[in-house]
């Protein structure tokens, strides 16, 4: 009885793992393409899936889109998750102080979902915000923050994926972007110098949780002509700090093995904020 509810639970998932920001609604036929399930089983799920609020029907067009109880429980997760609670002051404290864009994003195991954002400074009124937007990996800051610090398996899966071009800087060479990432390893922060935008750059870090696995990074980002590179490289350390500090509030302990190669973005390290 309990694998026949484990399966069925599968089942579930994989008709809401069939939407995404890019698939949006789905017709009752292409969900049943996408997890190879009999039509008849398909539709018998989505109902099911209906009747609890994780799926509205479009009546228009007869297809489907996830539905806002599912939107309800992310954001209850989202508040309840420790990152949540201990990362507002230190977006604040980097958006004071950089006087640019925060971004806080987690690491989906594919993408990066935006969990909070900080607009403050020249860039206009601070406005931080929970959001379920997500980006690629290979073309952001916070993405290739995170990405780097991931077994080869899930880096080589997010390449299997295809790496898109968004302006003409986007890394879509496998090897490029693999020894882009060594090279982020190695320093501790990475850059996006208008990778998906063009006109933006940005500087972003790695967070990570009690056990020092990455899950999340935070980006200080703004225009190109008020972020060129040698600024990039005078805000690394203090995206740095600022991410290392939460780290530290998740219960994260840099050993001496990890210190060393963090020195030289240390270098100029200005103090842990003000809390």
């Amino acid at each position: 009885m309990e694998t026949k509810n484990v399966k069925s639970a599968g089942k579930l998932l994989a008709v809401l793992e069939c939407f995404s920001s890019v698939d949006k609604r789905l017709s009752v036929g292409e969900i049943a393409r996408r997890t190879d399930l009999p039509r008849s089983t398909a539709h018998r799920l989505i109902m099911a899936l209906k009747e609890i609020g994780f799926l509205e029907q479009d009546r228009s067009r007869d297809e489907y889109r996830l539905g806002i109880k599912l939107f309800e429980l992310g954001s209850i997760v989202l508040n309840n998750m420790d990152l949540h609670r201990e990362a507002p002051p230190f977006i604040d404290a980097l958006t004071a102080a950089t006087r640019e864009s925060v971004h806080l994003c987690v690491f989906d195991g594919l993408r990066m979902v935006f969990v909070e954002r900080s607009t403050g400074g020249r860039s206009g009124e601070n406005n931080a915000t929970i959001t379920m937007e997500a980006s690629p990996c290979h073309c952001t800051g916070v993405g290739k923050a995170a990405l780097a610090f991931q077994p080869p398996i899930v880096i080589e899966r997010v390449i299997a994926l295809g790496l898109s071009a968004y302006t003409r800087n986007t890394i879509t060479d496998p090897d490029r972007l693999r020894a882009e990432l060594a090279t982020i390893r190695e320093r501790g922060y990475a850059f996006d110098r208008g990778e998906i935008e063009i006109d933006r750059n940005c500087v972003a870090a790695p967070i990570r949780d009690s056990s020092g696995k990455v899950f999340a990074a935070m980006s200080c980002t703004g225009p190109a002509g008020r972020m060129p590179p040698e600024r990039l490289e005078e805000l690394a350390p203090i995206v740095v700090n600022h991410a290392d500090s939460i780290s530290w509030r998740l219960g994260w302990r840099r050993d001496d093995a990890e210190e060393k190669p963090r020195r030289r973005a240390r270098s100029t390290r200005t103090p842990a904020p003000a809390i």
